[in-house]
């Protein structure tokens, strides 16, 4: 019997080694171990391990700053891409934009206003791009990343896991057993910029569904407000599907007020691997 975490005030919505019956388990070219802690490797066996050499771990109270920082700096960049790189996905906002542009010209009579209103349409997408994402920022340091040990570690069916790369924490994934559906919400999966491209996040990926498969749960869920195409092709990669989208998702710290549903919009993104029947 699996026992639920508690509820997260904020939700969030942005391997292993032998692993035969999980999907996407192929053997990357950095070495993958999963110690049980940092301080279990002495100092022999540390002189053996290759300098590339990834391990995936447990969280440990001591790495509470650095995954922090992590977190804050991989939900800091979704402002940019909530602005400008999400209304590429937008036809609607970009057709409604338009129609405002030229509104402005018959307005105003004014070439030179009507040449600036994009620019001014899309400064008002990062302002509220950023006071959106603030929020949320604030919310989740102020509750689940606060006290990782309370929300992921003592609860059963839930756990919290950390990539080190020369003795430094370099990505940080979480999961969170779920009673109702006997699934595992995959969440706060985010690599340090500096080493992506390495299969880290892949790795960590891994990890949630050996957890999930060892656990005898029946799925593994995940929900993502990502921008960039790489984060749904790992996904995919890992074997999830994508099971549905909403174009109205609300993010905590979000006020819906009229001009923020103008200027912020974001997709949210449910996907499911299902790991045997019930």
């Amino acid at each position: 019997m699996h026992l639920s975490s508690p509820k997260m005030v904020c939700e969030t919505k942005i391997v292993a080694d032998e692993h035969d019956a999980i999907p996407g388990t192929k053997k990357e070219s950095m070495m993958w171990s999963s110690p049980p802690s940092s301080a279990a490797m002495n100092a022999a066996e540390a002189k053996d391990v290759r300098k590339d050499a990834v391990f995936i771990r447990e969280f440990d109270r001591g790495d509470q700053e650095e995954v922090r920082r992590i977190f804050y700096e991989g939900i800091m960049e979704r402002i940019p891409n909530s602005a400008f790189r999400a209304i590429r996905q937008q036809p609607k906002t970009q057709f409604l934009y338009a129609l405002l542009t030229v509104m402005c010209f018959f307005v105003t009579k004014s070439v030179t206003l009507t040449c600036c209103a994009p620019l001014i349409l899309m400064g008002a997408r990062f302002y509220y791009s950023r006071t959106v994402i603030h929020s949320y920022l604030d919310c989740a340091l102020h509750t689940d990343m606060a006290d990782i040990e309370a929300y992921y570690m003592t609860p059963t069916g839930s756990c919290f896991w950390v990539a080190v790369l020369d003795g430094r924490v370099v990505g940080i994934v979480a999961a969170q057993g779920r009673e109702d559906d006997n699934t595992v919400e995959l969440q706060r999966m985010s690599v340090d910029s500096r080493y992506r491209g390495k299969g880290i996040a892949k790795a960590l990926g891994r990890r949630v569904l050996e957890f999930a498969v060892r656990n005898n749960y029946a799925a593994v869920v995940l929900g993502t407000t990502a921008v960039k195409l790489a984060a749904h092709k790992l996904y995919e990669s890992l074997g999830f599907r994508l099971t549905g989208q909403s174009e109205d998702y609300r993010l905590p710290g979000m006020s819906r007020s009229p001009l923020e549903r103008l200027f912020f919009q974001i997709r949210y993104s449910r996907y499911r691997l299902q790991l045997r029947e019930e």
